[in-house]
């Protein structure tokens, strides 16, 4: 069994060597990224802004009219930074994660490298597909929401309009992009719990209506105070939940299999050392 792991019993000082030149390497593509997204910050921010403009036209208004204002010299300045570094973290996510599998991997058996790498690929797919929900469909809806509580000039009242800050419109939809693409991580959570055992499938589906209120409690932290937008997040995450389910009963029927195999070897060898 030992000489499933490849590596040798190492001094600390080497293992923290080892984690440096990892440390290194991440932390110069999140540099480089950085860079290359910051020369192209607008071009990214004008990307972000579509969400909007589409709201906008789900509000039947005027796109050319449509705008985002700020209201501080420098506050666009730290938008595209923060733009860049947003960018720079998805760009770099590829190289930062192999470092960390290339850190880790040396002290795994072989089995569970292969059991592991499928997550690491998994985990990012996952965070884009529920970016890409936020991006084409939940920041536009809730941006509809509030452009459709503008009022317009008319008999004892004023033009009520709507103005987002690039600052704010971004810090939107960073959380929820972020939101959204941790929410998106739990069936990969809950299968590598259910791996080491910490989780079955059946304690799952017992706390089934506790989730479900957890997730309705999640919702209405992570996401802006109307019911569209918790509804639009609470139910992924119920969906999420019970796809978690059905991923743990295939990983106890995976290691249910697996047992009955080496039960089966065992009794074969057995068999043949008595002849």
């Amino acid at each position: 069994m030992s000489g499933d792991i490849e590596d040798k019993p190492q001094p600390l000082i080497e293992h923290l060597m080892e984690l440096r030149t990892r440390l290194m390497w991440s932390i110069g593509a999140f540099f480089v990224a950085f860079i290359a997204c910051f020369f192209f910050a607008k071009d990214l921010f004008n990307y972000l802004v579509i969400p909007y403009k589409t709201a906008v036209q789900w509000a039947n208004l005027d796109v050319e009219k449509a705008q985002l204002i700020y209201t501080a010299p420098q506050e666009f300045f730290f938008t595209q930074v923060k733009v860049a570094m947003f960018g720079g973290l998805v760009v770099a996510f590829p190289i930062i994660a192999a470092q960390v599998y290339k850190f880790v991997a040396p002290g795994l058996y072989k089995n569970e490298r292969q059991a592991f790498l499928p997550f690491l690929i998994a985990s990012p797919v996952l965070f884009l597909m529920g970016g890409a929900l936020v991006y084409f469909f939940f920041t536009p809806m809730v941006m509809w929401f509030f452009l459709s509580m503008q009022q317009a000039p008319g008999h004892d009242e004023i033009a009520i309009s709507l103005m987002p800050k690039v600052s704010e419109y971004l810090s939107l939809i960073m959380t929820l992009v972020f939101s959204f693409g941790l929410v998106f991580q739990l069936p990969v959570i809950t299968t590598l719990l259910a791996r080491v055992g910490l989780l079955t499938s059946q304690w799952l589906a017992e706390k089934r209506k506790f989730a479900i209120v957890l997730a309705f409690v999640v919702a209405a932290v992570l996401t802006p105070p109307d019911p569209m937008s918790q509804i639009g997040l609470a139910i992924p995450t119920i969906l999420l939940y019970e796809i978690s389910i059905y991923a743990a009963r295939l990983v106890e029927r995976q290691r249910t299999r697996q047992a009955v195999e080496k039960e089966t070897g065992s009794a074969d060898v057995a068999k043949t050392d008595s002849v």
